[in-house]
């Protein structure tokens, strides 16, 4: 196992490490412009095309539902909060009086 100590090696590990970089490089910078370049109309933001408008009466059907569901919650909670009204009045409708009785 012999070591180069003539520049050559030194010289050839440098260009690797500048290849790896600029590789590392290009490859960042594809991620980056990736999506612009092959970005479809509906991430691309065409407003009249009808993909978008799919997209968008998705997006209101999705909000329609969690809609619907928080206003079967609040019903729920409020049905709730009547009955425990109606429970607590019942129960003071059944309390004897006290001190009635003497004996």
């Amino acid at each position: 196992m012999s070591q180069r100590t003539d520049g050559r090696g030194q010289r050839a590990e440098a260009m690797r490490g500048f290849f790896c970089a600029l590789r590392s490089a290009l490859c960042a910078l594809v991620v980056i412009l990736a999506p612009h370049v092959f970005a479809c109309s509906v991430c691309y933001g065409a407003p009249g095309d009808p993909l978008v408008k799919g997209a968008n009466n998705g997006i209101m059907f999705l909000l329609g539902i969690v809609g619907f569901v928080q206003i079967g919650f609040v019903a729920m909670f409020w049905s709730f909060w009547r009955r425990a009204r109606q429970q607590k009045r019942f129960r003071e409708s059944l309390k004897v009086i006290e001190g009635g009785v003497q004996s």
